[in-house]
């Protein structure tokens, strides 16, 4: 599609009253310190969970909204989210289902799964190296999720064009949009998502894609050799390949030595609206720290039920039953 005739729907955010930190003060004062608990925990014996996290929030706010739609169960009678897919190798759900356990023996009722997830997302990035950031909250949880509400969440075959298409439905800018991509600075991929790029053209002899660090190539070439096998036994690789495990903006580094795995994530380096964005976060940690932070809470307002919208689920992966 033709970026010029891109017709970008109205702001999905909301508004500052709408969510507070400390919104559960009152009515559960250890809400945070149970979630973070919890996460803390898994963390201690998989620090990956981390990534796993941040994918969760992506993929749960990148459907209809931050509202843990991504949690629902499938049915014999409706395929959720989770279905889907592009969900099927999310992690971390036993992290939410686990807090939300917690939760509901000190204060049932109260506490939202989607919240839960924003609270448990913001502990993992702190304990990834990340900033810590006050997450507003008082979301509520979705009464729906089908599988055919799965689209339009950014992928590595997609275009920067069109990337920016999606992350403006949502009410995110180009620079938000480079910014959360910083998530990569941690967690890994599979082989099939670049494994086009350590191929060359039968015609031209040339390797497909942009260009790669000679030496990345040979590493990825051996680490996922030339079989094709079924993606959840496919090896996997860091999305960084300098400091794996932290968050920090080493990832933008390398994507300016030609060290990007994904192409998605290399032409962020290479295209005229997004090089620039790459180029100042490189030469600034703090920054890019902060920038993260920041972005990280105005995704979590992205189309957000409040006051009496939707629910408080009582079990994160099933909707409440009616009363």
């Amino acid at each position: 599609m033709n970026p010029l005739f891109i017709f970008l729907l109205p702001i999905a955010l909301v508004s500052a009253q709408d969510l507070r930190v400390g919104f559960y003060n009152s009515s559960c004062p250890q809400a945070e310190p149970i979630v973070k608990a919890v996460v803390q925990k898994h963390f201690g014996t998989d620090p990956s969970i981390a990534a796993g996290l941040l994918r969760l929030y992506f993929h749960d706010c990148f459907v209809r909204g931050c509202d843990a739609s991504i949690l629902i169960d499938s049915t014999e009678k409706a395929r959720s989210e989770r279905f889907a897919g592009t969900n099927r190798s999310l992690r971390g759900l036993d992290i939410i289902d686990e807090a939300k356990s917690n939760l509901e023996a000190g204060c049932p009722s109260t506490v939202s799964c989607a919240d839960i997830i924003a609270l448990a997302t913001r502990d993992a990035v702190v304990l990834a190296g990340g900033l810590g950031y006050d997450v507003p909250t008082g979301r509520r949880d979705g009464l729906r999720s089908e599988v055919k509400d799965v689209r339009g969440i950014p992928g590595p075959m997609d275009t920067i064009p069109q990337a920016i298409q999606d992350f403006a439905r949502k009410g995110l800018t180009v620079k938000d949009m480079v910014v959360l991509l910083g998530a990569h600075s941690i967690g890994v991929t599979h082989c099939g998502g670049f494994r086009t790029r350590l191929l060359r053209s039968p015609s031209t002899g040339k390797f497909f894609g942009p260009t790669m660090d000679t030496s990345l190539r040979a590493k990825l070439q051996q680490a996922c050799g030339n079989s094709s096998i079924q993606l959840e036994n496919e090896p996997t690789v860091s999305f960084d390949q300098n400091t794996p495990m932290a968050i920090d903006n080493r990832f933008y580094s390398e994507l300016l030595h030609s060290r990007g795995v994904l192409e998605f994530d290399q032409m962020l380096a290479l295209d005229n609206s997004t090089k620039g964005i790459v180029e100042h976060l490189a030469s600034d940690n703090d920054g890019f720290l902060k920038k993260f932070a920041d972005a990280m809470v105005k995704l979590g307002n992205v189309e957000v039920l409040v006051g009496s919208e939707g629910e408080i689920r009582k079990k994160c992966n099933v909707f409440n039953m009616p009363s």
